[in-house]
């Protein structure tokens, strides 16, 4: 399966517009860790974070939930797997947890690049940051969230 990519024009370290082709089909945390920007720890932390926070449903939704309804005693399955608001209610709990570990002041960023997906320079730009800080503050955050989800 080929990747989709597309042209874009961003700002260069120059402060001038240049033209870059992005691959549409990963993730600016993924493009970080794969040109040595973040360690495996940190990526792997950040990705964690981002399942819990897909998990937790605290994404926007943009279509219908068409979840199978409860069947008769309000059970959907086995016993073994917990209900989908369990799932979510912890999910959402290691996420929230997750999130305050990283502590105030890192979170934005954390979630702007881990979360939304938005990339570093626009994360930057909207948190009102100097160019290149954000891989700092990031990289710290990540750090953070690791050592709470124990990641070796």
């Amino acid at each position: 399966m080929a990747a989709t990519h597309i042209e874009q024009t961003i700002e260069g370290p120059d402060g001038r517009a240049q033209r870059v082709m992005v691959n549409l089909g990963e993730s600016p945390l993924a493009w970080l860790h794969a040109r040595g920007h973040v360690s495996e720890r940190q990526y792997l932390a950040g990705e964690r974070l981002r399942a819990d926070w897909e998990k937790a449903g605290l994404g926007a939704r943009v279509t219908m939930c068409w979840d199978a309804a409860p069947r008769e005693g309000g059970r959907r399955g086995p016993g073994r797997t917990p209900d989908p608001t369990s799932a979510q209610l912890s999910a959402r709990d290691r996420f929230d947890g997750a999130v305050t570990a990283a502590g105030p002041g890192l979170a934005d960023i954390l979630w702007r690049v881990v979360c939304a997906g938005e990339g570093l320079v626009a994360a930057e730009k909207a948190l009102g940051w100097p160019s290149r800080a954000g891989k700092l503050v990031l990289t710290l955050a990540l750090e953070r969230v690791a050592d709470w989800y124990r990641v070796r």
